[in-house]
């Protein structure tokens, strides 16, 4: 099976860049599929990843996306299309971000299978935290943006909530809830030597400046840090696009031997900064989708501290992340949970391998190979149909030689099914 993975993809530091990496990871690692990157344009020239096949066409604010796309996707000729995508992939200008959203519905076009993994949904967004300046605007550009993404063959969003808001308000496409996955084969058990010994890190990471902020979060530490004194914030992550200078603002003010701040922490950086955590915090004040931080946690095992709003209490349901909630907005809530954690080893060694156990319920082979095992699926399908459309035009013209030439090859076809289903180490798909 040719796939055609349209992604922000390394170096590239754009959002969505790290699922990217590690989706392609595992693709290129299935020997039934041939996969080709279609990346987004790097800011300077840099070497690509080894091991992969990336054609760089497409970019960020950049009108001609679209036309890009559809020219390389009609050279590579796959069999699957499958988009990456949050809203803000191709632009945040209203013009820039449609015509790119407009992709996965004109890639059918091209003879491929348009299959997007959405990563929010515009409803959810709080518009405040977002610094959105034109609030009906971005509602109807979003509302547009989405009925654009179900005009694709087929979406998958990574909370069952997200679904049911898509079932329920636009009432077409083939939506699916997946899993997000953690990024690796297996999950890393936690090694307590690592943690509390004798300081305890707590771990804030992300890309800091909207709905993502730190006050709360740095007043809280301090606080709690005076009851319990073997403790030190980490804080990674650079800013937001939308809130340049804000990490550094923060740095200049806060930063001390207790509260240090890495600013961007490259991918082979962060299994020790996971690995080294007692408890990862998520002190946000709204939610863009299924958190990544999260899953990382599980992936590391470490237990998380979150703002209790609805897409985390959701998520931490779904997919059995160890959470535990304080009241959003509220510093002496967090304090009390920081503290909670903090002076009970058995709840954070609890809290760790239930995490554990979570992420090895979705590691990243098996999200892969369900999307794998579903595109196998569509095209059995479609096979099917149309063959049965063949034989029942063959029967009205009676043309009997070729409907039976037809049925052959379709068996040939089907055995063909099985036997990618045998070296893939899958189960067999029903047809």
């Amino acid at each position: 099976m040719k796939i055609a993975l349209i992604t922000a993809f390394p170096p590239s530091r754009h959002a969505l860049n790290e699922y990217g990496f590690h989706v392609a990871e595992q693709l290129r690692q299935e020997r039934c599929v041939d996969l080709t990157v279609l990346g987004d344009y790097l800011p300077t020239p840099a070497e690509e990843l080894p091991g992969f096949k990336v054609v760089r066409c497409w970019g960020f604010e950049r009108h001609g996306t679209l036309g890009t796309l559809l020219r390389i996707l009609r050279r590579v000729k796959p069999d699957v299309a499958w988009f990456n995508l949050g809203f803000a992939s191709f632009g945040a200008r209203p013009l820039s971000a449609v015509l790119g959203l407009l992709t996965p519905a004109a890639a059918r076009l091209t003879g491929a299978y348009s299959h997007v993994t959405l990563h929010q949904l515009f409803e959810t967004v709080n518009l405040e935290d977002a610094a959105v300046s034109s609030p009906r605007l971005y509602r109807l550009g979003g509302w547009l943006a989405t009925h654009l993404l179900l005009s694709a063959n087929s979406l998958s969003v990574l909370m069952p909530a997200y679904r049911q808001t898509l079932e329920q308000k636009y009432r077409r496409g083939r939506v699916s809830a997946r899993s997000h996955g953690i990024f690796a084969a297996r999950p890393d058990p936690p090694d307590f030597t690592r943690r509390g010994n004798p300081t305890h890190n707590i771990l804030a990471f992300g890309k800091w400046g909207t709905y993502k902020r730190l006050e709360l979060l740095i007043e809280a530490f301090n606080r709690a840090a005076e009851t319990f004194p073997e403790v030190r914030l980490i804080i990674g992550g650079g800013d937001h696009p939308k809130t340049p200078g804000y990490v550094q603002s923060m740095a200049q003010r806060h930063a001390n031997e207790r509260i240090r701040f890495l600013g961007y922490v490259p991918e082979d950086a962060i299994p020790d900064l996971f690995r080294d955590a007692s408890l990862a915090v998520m002190p946000y004040t709204s939610s863009a989708g299924s958190s990544g931080v999260a899953h990382l946690a599980a992936q590391y095992g470490v237990p998380v501290i979150a703002s209790g709003i609805e897409d985390f209490r959701a998520l931490a349901e779904h997919e059995r992340i160890a959470m535990r909630f304080f009241t959003p907005g509220d510093v002496d809530s967090l304090v009390e949970q920081l503290l909670f954690t903090l002076n009970s080893p058995d709840e954070l060694k609890t809290m760790a391998w239930r995490s554990y156990a979570a992420g090895v319920a979705m590691s990243m082979p098996q999200v892969v190979r369900e999307y794998i095992r579903a595109f196998r699926q569509h095209d059995r399908v479609r096979t099917l149909q149309l063959a049965a459309s063949l034989r029942r035009s063959g029967q009205r013209s009676g043309q009997s030689l070729r409907t039976d030439r037809m049925a052959g090859a379709v068996g040939e076809r089907i055995q063909r099914w099985q036997d990618e289903d045998e070296i893939a180490g899958m189960p067999p798909t029903a047809t």
